[in-house]
């Protein structure tokens, strides 16, 4: 192996578990990416991957190697924040794990205002129907809908946002959630829920959805075209279509959360960054959901 840029890629290759994920984290061509990663492990003598037409999945040794690629990658993203004084702007690269929710309404425009800030800084948002695995390095830090039980982790309490029904504004009218009866009903598909918090329709009691996703985008499309579910305030100001209804019979508070590893506590660059992120996704929800609230329909 030559440099840390072998490492580099075979980092962005392992997370991505695949040549066509990594080559946009990397700039760089998936038949690039494939060369260097046989290049690397010929200089190895050992397979780091099994290769397949799913994707790249580690071998025991890629495994271990991955794991301590990934801490050597947290001492050297160290050492530059050594270099860099607290009064600098921001620069190399972070990414932002979070629930599509999150990652679609709030995270850009939030992460645009803090990057227009910091020119010299790159800023990645991956959106994923999961929890993001900090442990494997997926991303600098995770927001989520729970605070994670286990792990090396630290979390930070960013706000409350509110969820009511929503659906367009020339669907007939409703008085009660008995009027839901014989409307398509949108929501996520059941068995992909991958968090309690995420149970919205679990908790108002209804038995199934008639249009499902695992996004809250395509959901959020789902009910622009015909049906009704329940939607992010902050989600609302981009779907004029749409309407509150209901809001004084269903209402829901749930909180996003900011994760980040144990051992990135003392990166200067991170928790400034942290800060900034908290702070703009708390003024971000305020705004939107205000915004919001104009669009309830009263129960006549």
């Amino acid at each position: 192996m030559d440099n840390w840029d072998d490492m580099r890629v075979f980092l962005a290759v392992a997370r991505a578990e695949g040549l066509s994920g990594a080559a946009p984290v990397l700039k760089m061509d998936p038949s690039t990416l494939g060369r260097r990663i046989v290049r690397l492990e010929r200089a190895l003598g050992a397979a780091l991957f099994v290769k397949s037409p799913q994707g790249y999945a580690l071998t025991d040794l890629g495994e271990r190697m991955r794991d301590r690629a990934a801490e050597a990658e947290v001492s050297l993203a160290r050492a530059l924040d050594e270099g860099q004084g607290a009064s600098a702007g921001l620069t190399g690269q972070i990414r932002i794990g979070a629930p599509d929710g999150a990652a679609n309404f709030l995270l850009p425009q939030v992460c645009a205002a803090i990057q227009a800030e910091n020119p010299d800084l790159e800023v990645q948002i991956l959106a994923l129907p999961r929890v993001v695995n900090l442990s494997r390095r997926e991303a600098d830090m995770a927001i989520t809908v729970s605070p994670p039980a286990a792990g090396r982790l630290t979390v930070q309490k960013i706000t409350d946002y509110q969820l009511h029904l929503a659906t367009r504004t020339d669907a007939p009218p409703l008085t009660s959630l008995s009027d839901l009866k014989g409307r398509p009903i949108v929501g996520y598909i059941p068995d992909m829920i991958f968090d309690k918090e995420l149970d919205y329709l679990g908790a108002l009691g209804a038995s199934g959805v008639q249009m499902a996703s695992n996004s809250v985008a395509v959901q959020l499309q789902m009910i622009r075209q015909a049906g009704i579910g329940i939607v992010h305030d902050f989600a609302l100001p981009f779907a004029p279509e749409l309407c509150q209804v209901l809001t004084d019979q269903v209402a829901l508070t749930r909180s996003f959360y900011l994760v980040r590893h144990t051992s990135d506590r003392h990166s200067d660059r991170l928790s400034r960054f942290a800060a900034a992120l908290k702070s703009g996704m708390q003024a971000e929800v305020a705004l939107l959901e205000h915004t919001a609230r104009l669009t309830a329909r009263p129960v006549i």
